[in-house]
């Protein structure tokens, strides 16, 4: 199953119906029909199932790694410095406040994302560093590749409304 959105977005919601538990696949891209790197997709419905999984974004080579995550509501992040310099891992977000003061290795607890929203996560040694993490209330989350696809492992079959976040 395949849908095309044609948008350049903050947010955009769709109807989606799964007929089968099967993987399902989104193509995102914008206006012009460019596919969008580092998009999220979400799907949402009622009561969502809580299927949290452990998250990582690590610091290597001077940069987040991904630039773009995406979790559900609930799950607890690690934030491994993979670096030989020390890094100071921040957010002013609404959706979560924290700081991660100088450290090296892995700091000692991760931090729990327990709020849902979009967390723009910075170094505030390497002003250059960032990276977000799309929080959301469902756990069935992608995030798009290069060609702007995103896609979805053994989905349940039901009715969902298609959220993008770019």
């Amino acid at each position: 199953m395949t849908f095309l959105n044609k948008l350049l977005c903050c947010a955009c919601l769709l109807q989606a119906t799964v007929t089968v538990a099967e993987p399902l696949q989104v193509r995102i891209t914008d206006q012009q029909g460019v596919p969008l790197e580092d998009a999220v997709a979400e799907l949402q419905l009622p009561n969502p199932p809580i299927l949290k999984t452990p998250a990582e974004l690590a610091q290597k080579d001077l940069t987040f790694v991904p630039f773009v995550s995406a979790v559900q509501k609930g799950t607890a992040v690690e934030f491994p410095n993979q670096d030989k310099t020390r890094h100071h891992v921040y957010s002013f977000s609404p959706a979560k406040v924290f700081e991660l003061k100088l450290y090296a290795g892995k700091p000692e607890a991760p931090v729990l994302f327990d709020k849902s929203g979009v967390i723009a996560i910075g170094c505030n040694i390497h002003d250059y560093m960032q990276a977000y993490v799309y929080v959301g209330d469902s756990p069935y989350l992608a995030v798009s590749r290069s060609d702007g696809s995103a896609q979805f492992a053994d989905v349940p079959a039901g009715n969902y409304q298609l959220k993008v976040w770019h």
